[in-house]
């Protein structure tokens, strides 16, 4: 989930804080926290619903990694949905706090979380690869590229990519970036990507 850069924005706070509820699987309807931060966004439910109606309801065996978390709604819904190993990945150690007590509070046990950048998480991993990234960056960090190269470290040669942005990403930009374009949808601002790896072209 977007949130603005840790280090450009004021201490995380709690107070009066909103919520977002899990929209599939056997969390549906629970409630998600989300604090009081600059730019912190979660994933509309239009958009959720959308990504998985895409990626199919019934996510058992895969392994995911949010790699933005923010309020972990995309994580989370995964993990509701069957995935078997969900990472969540959140540089606030306020919002990790809340991840994890929403972990603890749903019993949610194919969840990690962890406190880490997540262009230098993902450049360094070196363990299993992933069925599915998510990649949610702020809209105004410049991470969407940086995150794309990142996450060919640990996507699976036949993963997908989810990427929220606020702009569309077609083919021409998508290319060089190693993904191509599997499907598109906006809501409002949001423009919402499921990207697979790009097939390489024989060398002449």
């Amino acid at each position: 989930m977007p949130r603005a850069p840790a280090a450009a924005r004021p201490a995380t706070t709690l107070a009066k804080p909103g919520e977002v509820r899990l929209i599939g699987g056997q969390w549906k309807r629970s409630k998600l926290p989300v604090p009081v931060a600059p730019g912190l966004r979660p994933t509309p439910d239009r958009v959720r619903e959308t990504l998985f109606n895409w990626l199919g309801q019934d996510l058992s065996g895969w392994r995911c990694l949010d790699a933005f978390a923010g309020s972990g709604a995309l994580g989370f819904e995964a993990a509701s949905r069957g995935a078997s190993d969900v990472v969540l990945l959140e540089r606030d150690t306020a919002l990790v706090r809340g991840l994890r007590a929403v972990q603890a509070r749903l019993d949610a046990r194919a969840v990690c979380i962890e406190t880490a950048d997540a262009l230098a998480w993902m450049t360094r991993y070196a363990g299993e690869p992933f069925d599915l990234v998510l990649l949610d960056p702020p809209f105004d960090s410049g991470l969407f590229e940086p995150a794309l190269r990142s996450a060919q470290c640990v996507l699976a040669p036949t993963g997908r990519v989810y990427l929220e942005a606020d702009r569309a990403f077609d083919t021409a930009t998508l290319g060089p970036l190693g993904f191509a374009l599997v499907r598109h949808t906006r809501a409002g601002q949001v423009h919402a990507h499921l990207l697979s790896p790009a097939a390489r072209d024989a060398e002449a």
